[in-house]
Parts: structure tokens; sequence; C-alpha cells
């Protein structure tokens, strides 16, 4: 066994009232603090970690990614970032999302993961090479590395203009996608694993879940104001 745990949460088994029912674990989508809380007590206690041990962000489509050593302390601001890299094994690395895809990935012979949030800007500024070379500077090798992606809007279902899709594939060219109807549309996730296949990233594993199909997961595609997934990085 590698002790690398990836989970990835659905929208069921929390408190979060329509129309972020049930468990949203997003806190800046207008649900109530007090539920969110409470979704990620249960979350975390399903998944058999501690609540107080996950590292969340405050995700802006960017590619900043952050170092971490543990919990950002109370009362302490949330750096803006996409990413958290960490060597520090039992600490949880949380990504938010409700289409984008979320990229989770660990060096465990290193002890060191990193999770990043890779929406189409994200995709295309480069976040996920960018959490991969903070990780190879705390001691993690790409060719170790064990990358999982999460529940995402699939390449079938996201439309775009044609000339958003075309600068999207100018940079990264597996992203280029139709829709199931015919129209422009862009495939973040497998932009993502070309990227991590680039940078020498061999065991990789993308979910073929479509948040904008699935009725279990929540997507801001299809309703606009909704609840945020999460997708959890720790190693034992």
């Amino acid at each position: 066994m590698s002790g690398a745990h990836f989970a990835f949460t659905n929208r069921w088994g929390g408190v979060s009232a329509a129309p972020y029912e049930q468990l949203n674990l997003g806190g800046a989508v207008g649900d109530e603090p007090e539920a969110v809380l409470r979704n990620r007590e249960l979350a975390a206690k399903s998944l058999g970690i501690d609540a107080g041990q996950v590292v969340w962000m405050n995700q802006v489509h960017g590619k900043d990614v952050a170092v971490v050593e543990g919990p950002w302390s109370s009362g302490t601001e949330i750096p803006c970032v996409d990413a958290v890299v960490a060597a520090r094994r039992g600490l949880a690395l949380a990504v938010l999302t409700a289409d984008c895809t979320p990229v989770l990935l660990a060096d465990p012979v290193a002890g060191v993961i990193g999770a990043a949030h890779a929406g189409r800007p994200g995709m295309v500024a480069g976040v996920v090479p960018a959490t991969v070379e903070a990780m190879v500077g705390l001691g993690a090798d790409a060719a170790r590395i064990i990358a999982r992606t999460g529940p995402a809007v699939c390449g079938r279902c996201y439309e775009v203009p044609a000339d958003m899709r075309a600068d999207v594939a100018a940079v990264e060219p597996a992203a280029y996608a139709e829709t199931s109807w015919g129209t422009p549309a862009v495939d973040v996730t497998a932009g993502v694993l070309a990227q991590l296949g680039r940078l020498g990233v061999s065991d990789l594993r993308g979910s073929t879940m479509c948040t904008r199909e699935s009725a279990d997961h929540y997507s801001y595609r299809r309703d606009r104001t909704t609840g945020r997934l999460a997708s959890y990085i720790w190693l034992d």
C-alpha cells in the first residue's frame, strides 16, 4: 500500500438547506457558515481524518501555490492560491469545486502531497505544473507522483465560444473538445492529464464523473447557485 489517500465527496449526507443541499463544503457560496462547518466535520469524520487538520484555500483561478506546514492559524486570512503542497503526514489538503477539475498528487516515498484547483483559467495558466514544481522543491520526484483527478464537467458538456477554445488549445491541445451537441468545448481534465504526463507523472487516473450530468454532484454550469464538492489528499 502506498499510504496515500484520495477522497472525493458528493452532495449528500450534510445539513445544508436548498439550494445547497446537502453536503456543501464551500464557505463562500451564500450558505450558512454553521452548516458549512458542520458539513466539514461530517465529511472529515466519514473519512477518518481530523477536521482541524485540513488545509483549505481561497481559490481565485490562478496558478499561485502555497507551501504549508499545517492548518491556517485561527484568525489568519487564508491566502489567495489555487494549490497547496505539504511534506507532513497526517495533514489533509482540500480543493473545492463545482465543475472545475480537482487535482490530487502524492509522492508517498518523499512524504509530499499537493492539491490543485484547475479550472479552465488555472489549467491554461499552469497551476498543475506549478504544483508539481513546488512538490519537487520539497523532495518529491515526478516519476513517483501518484495523480488523481475528481469529478468535473466533461468535455462533452463544457461549451465555450470557438475563439476561447482556440485560445485554450493553443496552450494545451489536449483540452480541445466538442460538446455532445456539436459545439466548441474545452476538456479541462484531459488538459490536466496531458500536462502531468509531460512532467513525467505516469501514475495517472482521471475521474469519468461529469458534474453537469450527475444529480449527485454540484454543478455551477447547471445550477449557478449551488454548493461545492471537496477533494482531499493525505498520507498515513
